[in-house]
């Protein structure tokens, strides 16, 4: 399990470093700098620019200065926000994606987890065709386009939410089940479809045979083995959530990583989209990282498998 763990966290870093890479020529295939969309600039002044941000040496030279950078934990300083750094405008805007996406996580989980045993549990019944009637609905609409129907009903018309901010703790509400409804959704129709094959499994009917209760059945054997390809589920939809609140955050005017993701593209800001770019990238290769370990945990028939592979 150990070299299994450490094979895993290698892969991670490669990964990290190809994606760092990647970013770093993209930005540098783009034409121009920029610094060309600023009006009226002189040539001086553009020259003592790009040699601030060391943008007048050649590529090679910037990659290896942005790689050393990075292994100490420097993203450089924001080429628009003035004497920012990458890093402090991160740690400053993360705090509402980060509540927000735990929000949606807690909620996709726990109702997904219920909609999907209920559904399992009456089996070709009304709450059964309920429940898969709102998990197609909730995997075919995006996150933005629910989160603009919540605000139109919600916001504008029942006026029972603010459309805009953070400023209260129901200001979270909208956000949260926008980003919430399409995992759920999918958590619910995996949660069935593994729950059906679960409870018709050899061990389950061994179990009652020996007059084991329902509940103690559902808890101890179904859930356990059921809950496993959701276990599987939870690390890229994670990184997903925080990821793809970056057009909700935009839609609710939230001063998250989103807004400045989508600020640091049209400002041309290579330093803050390079940044933002590997830190996301971390959030999902961290998450799917700790999803494979937690696997470990919950399917003891993974560490033996390992350990017999290697």
């Amino acid at each position: 399990m150990i070299k299994y763990i450490s094979k895993k966290f290698l892969s991670m870093i490669a990964s990290l470093f190809v994606l760092a890479s990647a970013t770093f020529f993209l930005m540098k295939a783009i034409p121009g700098d920029p610094f060309v969309r600023e009006k009226a600039i002189p040539e001086k002044i553009r020259e003592n620019l790009l040699a601030m941000y060391g943008l007048d040496q050649p590529v090679w030279k910037q990659y290896l200065m942005y790689l050393n950078n990075l292994i100490h934990g420097d993203f450089g300083i924001s080429m628009k926000y003035q004497y920012r750094t990458v890093a402090k405008i991160i740690s400053e805007s993360f705090v509402y994606s980060l509540q927000i996406g735990i929000f949606a996580i807690i909620l996709a989980v726990a109702m997904g987890l219920i909609l999907g045993i209920i559904a399992a549990l009456n089996h070709r019944k009304f709450l059964d065709s309920f429940t898969i009637f709102i998990a197609v609905l909730g995997v075919s609409i995006p996150n933005f386009l629910v989160a603009s129907i919540l605000q139109y009903f919600l916001g504008s018309k029942l006026r029972l939410l603010d459309v805009q901010g953070l400023n209260d703790p129901t200001d979270f509400i909208m956000p949260v089940l926008a980003l919430s409804f399409l995992p759920a959704a999918f958590i619910a129709r995996l949660t069935r479809s593994t729950m059906l094959e679960v409870l018709s499994a050899d061990y389950i009917k061994t179990a009652r045979s020996k007059g084991l209760s329902g509940r103690i059945i559902l808890i101890r054997h179904a859930l356990r083995n059921a809950i496993l390809p959701v276990v599987t589920y939870i690390g890229p939809m994670t990184a997903n959530i925080i990821t793809g609140s970056v057009v909700v955050e935009k839609i609710f005017s939230i001063g998250g990583l989103g807004k400045h993701f989508v600020d640091s593209i049209s400002n041309r800001d290579y330093t803050l989209i390079m940044g933002l770019t590997l830190f996301y990238g971390i959030i999902l290769m961290v998450a799917r990282f700790l999803t494979d370990v937690a696997y470990g945990f919950v399917d003891p028939r993974i560490k033996l498998s390992r350990g017999k592979g290697g």
